[in-house]
């Protein structure tokens, strides 16, 4: 109950209904509106309070003291290393990308579409989906034929793992349709033997994954 009292609070100071630095109604008024009783709205106050959008000053009131939520500084720190980690799999695997659409043999193919395959039917279950996503990736660095490509990537799995699991975790939302078809098309492009096509796709991917972290 407290925690859906402090929503709706929420919601009501984010709308505008208070400005920045206003005063909120007493407990007496606030307990009706949000339906719930004085202990509860003591509690949404407080959840409000930590997360930096309330402050009790004593003997005067609760007043506003941000017109949003500010991020915890432990998911600010951590979308910053996600972000880093994307940029570098976007210097790796977008060169990668490029060189397999030059370089890649026939067997090659066989095993991205394979990997293609299994990402997507591993959609459910995040550790499961970033597992088949990183297969995919890899056979995607191996069709490149560089091995110090495949010295880099396979040295930097377990961060990405981490990072993409963590990423995940923070958006709860992962294996839409929109995504794998990004995945098949940069598997075409290998494929067909277009190598800007295929650094395009790659580039634009990750550069998407970026920005929903920002």
């Amino acid at each position: 109950m407290a925690d859906q009292a402090a929503e709706l609070l929420l919601g009501r100071i984010t709308s505008g209904e208070w400005n920045l630095g206003e005063k909120l109604p007493g407990e007496t008024t606030l307990a009706p509106q949000l339906g719930v009783g004085r202990s509860t709205v003591r509690e949404a106050i407080r959840q409000l309070a930590g997360r930096g959008v309330l402050t009790t000053r004593q003997g005067a009131g609760v007043f506003v003291a941000a017109l949003d939520v500010r991020d915890d500084w432990d998911t600010v720190l951590q979308r910053a290393d996600i972000i880093a980690v994307i940029e570098a799999r976007n210097a790796i695997e977008t060169a990668a990308a490029g060189l397999a659409a030059q370089r890649r043999s026939a067997t090659d193919l066989k095993r991205i579409k394979r990997a293609l395959a299994e990402r997507q039917i591993r959609r459910s279950a995040i550790e499961e989906h970033v597992d088949a996503d990183i297969a995919f990736h890899r056979y995607v660095v191996a069709a490149a034929q560089n091995p110090i490509l495949d010295e880099l990537f396979d040295s930097f799995t377990p961060r990405v793992r981490q990072s993409m699991i963590e990423m995940l975790r923070i958006h709860q939302e992962f294996g839409s349709d929109s995504d794998h078809d990004a995945h098949v098309q940069l598997a075409d492009a290998i494929a067909n033997h277009d190598e800007s096509r295929a650094e395009e796709l790659s580039r634009s991917h990750l550069l998407s994954l970026k920005n929903r972290l920002k």
